[in-house]
């Protein structure tokens, strides 16, 4: 079976993704630093050491293909998808084999910018609104429709699942 993997760190999409995976039947693993300890009534907690990508590389030692990934980190969605993984934003967007290098170039130059300005830290997000929820939901609902559809049909002809 499929599951969900969360980078849930400072995540504002977790109930969310919660309710939409048991809606399906999708297992749901968080992963959070001590910093950040969740609790659930539905998904699996786990509680990973502090460290600087401790949850990134705890994350990665547990996806498998097939899995879904919901992060909002670049470097963890291209890791999953070299994995056979589904990765998607918290604001909907699919990481794809298309998209993921130009995402990846894109924060380098960023980051490269703002240290040449002396700058070490981004400003912190602005508040989420309910049509940013409501656009990561109809993407999220979609993708696991999707993969849904896709293990049906797989099923059917004794063939495995595609990778992304």
């Amino acid at each position: 079976m499929k599951r969900v993997l969360v980078d849930a760190d400072a995540c504002p999409v977790i109930r969310i993704v919660e309710r939409i995976s048991k809606a399906h039947g999708f297992p749901v693993t968080l992963l959070c630093d001590t910093n950040h300890v969740l609790y659930s009534d539905y998904s699996e907690v786990r509680v990973i050491g502090e460290g600087a990508d401790a949850v990134d590389i705890a994350l990665i030692n547990l996806c498998q293909h097939g899995d879904v990934v919901v992060t909002q980190d670049y470097g963890v969605a291209a890791l999953a998808l070299g994995k056979g993984a589904c990765a998607i934003h918290q604001s909907g967007r699919l990481y794809t084999q298309d998209n993921i290098d130009q995402m990846l170039m894109e924060r380098h130059l960023a980051r490269k910018a703002r240290m040449g300005k002396g700058k070490h830290h981004l400003k912190g997000p602005k508040k989420r609104t309910k049509e940013e929820d409501d656009a990561f939901a109809a993407a999220f609902d979609s993708l696991l429709q999707r993969l849904l559809m896709e293990q049906t049909d797989d099923s059917k002809t004794g063939n495995p699942p595609a990778a992304e």
